[in-house]
């Protein structure tokens, strides 16, 4: 739940997030002289959700709503390890998902028995006391987000991190779309707050390790078992400042029965907005991935024509757009060409790519000198008409 954060009384004022491409982010704050780790609490039982599953677990396009995050979270690669801590009974449910969605990184750990006792499970792994018999090394910053936010980009992951460094603590905030108001003991308006001067409290937040758990161990039980915020706790046990950066619309909470509906039109939406073109080093493939990325890229938000030389390794191909991509155009010249495709192919099988979410593999055969001569414009036209409607299908399903 968002909570209220009012600028002046934590840091400085939200500081608005620089735009980045992907490619820019680690080149400009390296974060390669930090060790940052992350902790998802999702032991919570999802009683607003009204359902008997934990919203974590409630599924979305088909795969648990927890998978989701973690996903976004496994693709950031300075992130060295993920910490889930997850309720006692739902330890063998969550082991169960990490295996057959391929997750890496991740280390489980038993909540407690609130929000605050169950983050700090998951902060004494990294000094080797908790019950599941794993040690994982001490991070120097440490990001804490919830298992059920699952749209979080690298981008303010990054921004938070490198706050942290600088000033102990960080994290994303958002204007308040409501104005805020407490009512007097006879249920009357008391008083209300300007809007313009407080900011709702979101995820993920970032902290140095040894401030978010020093203030933990100062905490009282009133202050484990009633409280949900952990900057206040930095504040006020830690006497650290948190710095409030502007974050993204997208890092909202699943919270209720309708979000899950919302969360599956984000993700399809996602999904059909990138595109992949492949194409061998034949010049006539080079000119038909050239032509259909030029009608295309108007109409799909992200859209790359790469060579198949660049694609030959999992790790090669999920560089493309800096994480997964599963709609794919193959350009094919000869027959030996199709080579490429199945590597791809193959790709998407060993890595459970295709477990993930469904991969769309479309392969183009050009069968002779007039397809880049006087009918290569009706043919990329039709072909780019096909593109889009793979991806409006995608969207819809």
């Amino acid at each position: 739940m968002p909570l209220l954060a009012a600028a002046g009384e934590v840091g400085a004022g939200p500081e608005k997030t620089v735009q980045r491409s992907p490619g820019t982010m680690e080149a400009d704050q390296d974060t390669s002289v930090l060790r940052v780790a992350a902790v998802l609490p999702a032991g919570g039982c999802g009683e607003r959700l009204g359902s008997r599953t934990p919203k974590q677990f409630c599924p979305v396009l088909g795969r648990p709503l927890i998978s989701h995050t973690l996903e976004a979270f496994e693709r950031v690669s300075w992130i060295e390890d993920i910490v889930v801590v997850v309720a006692a009974e739902s330890i063998h449910l969550m082991k169960t998902v990490i295996e057959k969605y391929g997750h890496k990184r991740v280390t489980l750990v038993e909540g407690g028995a609130t929000r605050h006792r169950s983050i700090l499970n998951g902060l004494k792994v990294f000094l080797g006391d908790h019950t599941l018999g794993t040690t994982v090394q001490k991070p120097e910053v440490v990001i804490i987000h919830d298992a059920v936010r699952p749209f979080v980009e690298e981008e303010i992951l990054l921004q938070v991190a490198t706050s942290a460094k600088q000033h102990g603590a960080a994290g994303a905030v958002r204007p308040l779309v409501s104005t805020v108001i407490a009512s007097s003991s006879d249920g009357c308006l008391d008083y209300s707050l300007e809007r313009s001067k407080h900011r709702a409290s979101e995820m993920p937040q970032a902290f140095l390790f040894d401030v978010i758990y020093e203030a933990y161990l100062k905490c009282t039980d009133y202050d484990l078992d009633f409280g949900t915020e952990c900057l206040h706790l930095a504040l006020e046990h830690g006497n650290t400042k948190a710095k409030l950066l502007e974050g993204p619309p997208d890092l909202w909470k699943v919270t209720y029965k309708r979000d899950l509906y919302a969360a599956e039109s984000i993700i399809k939406e996602r999904l059909s907005q990138q595109l992949c073109i492949i194409t061998s080093m034949r010049e006539e493939a080079v000119e038909v991935g050239f032509l259909l990325h030029e009608n295309l890229k108007n109409h799909i938000k992200h859209v790359r024509a790469i060579s198949s030389s660049m694609c030959k390794t999992p790790q090669a191909l999920q560089g493309v757009f800096h994480g997964p991509c599963f709609n794919f155009i193959c350009i094919n010249v000869k027959e030996s060409d199709f080579e490429e495709t199945r590597n791809l192919i193959y790709i998407l099988q060993s890595e459970k790519v295709s477990c993930s979410n469904p991969s769309v593999v479309v392969s183009v055969h050009l069968t002779g000198p007039e397809s880049c001569s006087r009918g290569i414009k009706t043919g990329i036209r039709e072909l780019a008409k096909e593109a889009r409607c793979i991806s409006a299908t995608r969207n819809c399903v």
